[in-house]
């Protein structure tokens, strides 16, 4: 195994790949970039290395190996090419693992035919992700690739959060329960608040709001997560900017018996013409805030909706922890929105919650706390770090399987009987 700090982080989209390169021993970004259109005419590749000068090549990618080949070749001109012994792993976001898989897992043949096996609960996801395994494997089949799954973190909802209250044995034969989603975003959002507070995890209660496009809450007790808003799919929870979040399964029903809508029809209608984008017709909450400054009602509409969805989340929360410590914000909303953030926050005092309008107009990408000293639950920014997180579990996966073989190695060779690594029946 390479005794290198360097691990390539790659998100595979259907027609996309966002990467990252990133040095563990300081977490230092080396280059990231993003190939787009894969498959159209004209594709674009734009590369940022650590140096910062940003610079794109539009071509066609017909296939996410080309798009692949053609980033590795953007590293290569750095010196920091995919066969450099420097690399340790590659790091993979999966977006569905299912119940299999609850940590970070090094990608075999068996794992990638589970993986596969999942593409029924994460159709627009999943072979993806897989795509970019494949083509990732072929062009260094002899290095660590990692997978770390989008669900994994909220595998420690106690099962009566997880499970909806339909019959056991259907849930049961077609793996109906509650996932969630933007796990890797949570963990690290939660950890790194505890950082903030200078507590330990395992001390604090949190409630971390990812609110991007797609957007997430959860609530996180002591570093594990007990309940969190997405469920079997990225549909449910919060409002979002295409997608409906929480709706009577009735109305599907409805739509397809009284509407004459097809199942892909509704499909299509609740994940990419509803949400902010249904009520108003944006779903860029910089131009909704605008136009609702303005009197526009459509716009003022989907934004008081999305603020009452997301308080309901807060007070919901706040119950099922029974005490929280922090409420954080975090993704391109969540970290960008001062208005959101005064919006969901406002006329919570009661429940110690409260938020300093000078503290909440500062523009920093720096952690930071916006909330009054005196208050009982301290209000937080953090931005995210997906890929650093991705990054941090795939490292820690490879070098923790290392140290094993070369302690089972070192037992072999001096005769001690290796430590098992797990119970015998």
């Amino acid at each position: 195994m390479s005794e290198g700090t360097r691990v390539l982080v790659l998100n595979a989209g259907s027609s996309s790949v966002k990467y990252q390169l990133i040095d563990m021993l300081d977490g230092a970004h080396l280059a990231s970039g993003l190939v787009e259109r894969i498959g159209e005419p004209s594709g674009r590749l734009v590369h940022t290395p650590h140096t910062g000068e940003r610079h794109e090549t539009v071509q066609a990618f017909p296939d996410h190996s080309a798009a692949l080949k053609a980033v590795a070749e953007e590293l290569a001109a750095e010196g920091l090419g995919l066969d450099s012994p420097e690399l340790a792993a590659i790091g993979h976001r999966v977006v569905h693992g299912g119940m299999r898989f609850t940590e970070p897992t090094v990608i075999t043949d068996e794992v990638l035919r589970e993986i596969r096996r999942l593409i029924p609960v994460a159709p627009l996801h999943n072979p993806a992700n897989i795509t970019g395994i494949e083509v990732a494997r072929t062009l260094r089949p002899d290095l660590p690739q990692v997978a770390v799954f989008d669900t994994a973190f909220h595998a420690s909802m106690p099962e009566y959060a997880a499970r909806y209250a339909i019959d056991k044995a259907v849930a049961d034969e077609h793996r109906v329960r509650r996932y969630g989603f933007h796990g890797t975003s949570h963990q690290y959002v939660s950890r790194a608040t505890a950082r903030l507070l200078g507590r330990d995890p395992a001390e604090v209660n949190v409630i971390v709001l990812h609110l991007g496009n797609g957007a997430s809450a959860s609530a996180v007790s002591g570093g594990r997560c007990v309940d969190t808003s997405m469920g079997l799919t990225p549909l449910e929870g919060l409002v979002m900017g295409t997608r409906s979040g929480d709706i009577d399964a009735g109305v599907v029903f409805h739509l397809h018996r009284v509407g004459g809508l097809s199942i892909d029809e509704i499909d299509d209608l609740l994940n990419r013409r509803s949400g902010l984008r249904g009520l108003c017709g944006d779903n860029d909450m910089r131009e909704i805030m605008r136009r609702a400054e303005e009197g526009d009602a459509d716009a003022g509409l989907a934004f008081d909706s999305y603020i009452h969805r997301l308080r309901k989340y807060i007070g919901g929360y706040y119950a099922v922890l029974g005490r929280v410590d922090a409420i954080v914000f975090t993704a391109g909303v969540g970290e960008n929105a001062a208005a959101v953030r005064a919006a969901a926050t406002a006329g919570l005092e009661e429940l110690g919650i409260e938020v300093d309008p000078e503290l909440n107009s500062v523009r920093t990408g720096e952690p930071r706390i916006i909330s009054p000293e005196y208050a009982r639950v301290a209000v937080a920014v953090v931005p995210t770090d997906e890929e650093l997180e991705i990054a941090r579990q795939a490292f820690a996966l490879v070098h923790r399987q290392q140290r094993e073989r070369e302690e089972s190695g070192a037992s072999k060779e001096s005769g001690a009987p290796a430590k098992s690594s797990g119970s015998t029946d």
